[in-house]
């Protein structure tokens, strides 16, 4: 990538690929008046965040301005910082071709475009959104590709918007996990509670994710969990964006087991 070439990367999540294309992209960053130069599609707004995070931390010592733009957000916000000037975008395609409506040629200087998690962008619906975006910057930019798959949707869309692109993988065999333990229980609807609170006296767990049924069941174990001694916090699609990464900061930092 720092050479410029286009790249089409068949990697899984925690290889090294954020890495991979934010270190190029902050070494050919050009001296500018705030144009966008570098697009970083994701498709969440949980990775698009990620993402941001990690390029400002790669370029803390640049003064790189990087903005990440997702639903959720008011779009007055967005606009203004895009006004003031940013050198890299991370976005969800949705969010991201709003911005496009509104606020037409913010991508008319942007020199490499990444389509980040490719087959999951696709499964998510959003391959006409991708194309408008590719349409919307310049013919000659730098594309980047990542994927765990390369189902023929994604080859096509090589195909049309890339131009020759260089080919990397990384096996699936180098991304096992060397020991991964798999339990179950058979308990009764009435015990499960008891056999999970029995199970975080028993066992040395420093921190544990637990998926419930239903919203309403996931603040319900919250609740119970953390009544018995178990710092515990419901994450679900009821609360706000900023609420949700709240909850995640005090999972991160350890408030939250």
């Amino acid at each position: 990538m720092v050479s410029g070439r286009d790249v089409i990367g068949q990697a899984q999540t925690g290889t090294g690929k954020t890495a991979a294309f934010s270190l190029p992209i902050l070494h050919n960053l050009a001296s500018s008046q705030g144009q966008v130069q570098s697009l970083v599609l994701a498709p969440t707004r949980e990775l698009a965040m990620q993402v941001a995070k990690a390029m400002l931390e790669y370029g803390q010592n640049s003064g790189v301005r990087v903005l990440a733009v997702y639903g959720g957000q008011p779009y007055h916000f967005q606009i203004s910082r895009l006004k003031k000037g940013v050198e890299v975008v991370v976005g969800t395609p949705g969010r991201i071709l709003d911005l496009i409506e509104k606020k037409a040629r913010y991508l008319s200087e942007v020199q490499t475009v990444v389509l980040d998690e490719a087959d999951e962008m696709l499964s998510m619906g959003f391959i006409e959104d991708i194309e408008a975006i590719l349409s919307a910057t310049p013919t000659d930019r730098q594309t980047a590709l990542f994927s765990a798959t390369l189902p023929r949707e994604i080859r096509r869309l090589a195909d049309s918007y890339m131009r020759e692109p260089q080919a990397v993988t990384i096996a699936a065999a180098q991304l096992m996990v060397a020991q991964v333990e798999q339990r179950y229980y058979l308990v009764n609807e009435t015990d499960k509670l008891a056999a999970l609170t029995r199970l975080f006296e028993v066992e040395k767990i420093t921190s544990a994710l637990i998926f419930a049924r239903t919203r309403l069941g996931t603040g319900e174990l919250a609740n119970e969990l953390t009544v018995r001694g178990f710092p515990a916090e419901s994450l679900n699609g009821d609360l706000s964006q900023e609420a949700r990464e709240r909850v995640l900061g005090r999972f991160r930092n350890g408030q939250v087991k």
